[in-house]
């Protein structure tokens, strides 16, 4: 730490002022932040890949699987069934569910609606 300090002492680093560019037709002064995430999920996509995941699930028959369709009421799968497909579908979206969100997630319908809100889902 001491080396470092005493480096960084003597080490002179030009600085360079950004100067940002901003739309003629905004009012001054104002500068408009676009995401990088540009490629969020349409719906269609969503409910596509969530029931090809839940028809995929081994206790699952998979000609009973709709959007609609949920989880324990009309497949018969039980709490830990449930957990097994939200991680499923955690991984099937590259995204983290926390778990109290991942327990009111007991139809394809919520997860749908979850999974196409969330930011992050790809």
């Amino acid at each position: 730490m001491a080396l470092r300090a005493a480096v960084l002492r003597h080490i002179r680093v030009p600085v360079q002022t950004l100067r940002l560019k901003t739309n003629p037709c905004a009012p001054s002064g104002s500068v408009r932040l676009m995401s990088s995430h540009d490629d969020h999920l349409t719906k269609e996509e969503v409910v596509d890949r969530v029931v090809s995941v839940v028809k995929s699930f081994p206790k699952v028959d998979p000609s009973r699987v709709t959007p609609e369709v949920h989880f324990q009421k009309d497949l018969g799968l039980d709490s830990l069934d449930n957990v097994e497909i939200v991680m499923a579908l955690e991984e099937e979206f590259k995204l983290e569910i926390p778990d109290k969100e991942a327990d009111k997630i007991d139809s394809c319908n919520l997860a749908i609606e979850y999974i196409h809100n969330h930011p992050l889902a790809s």
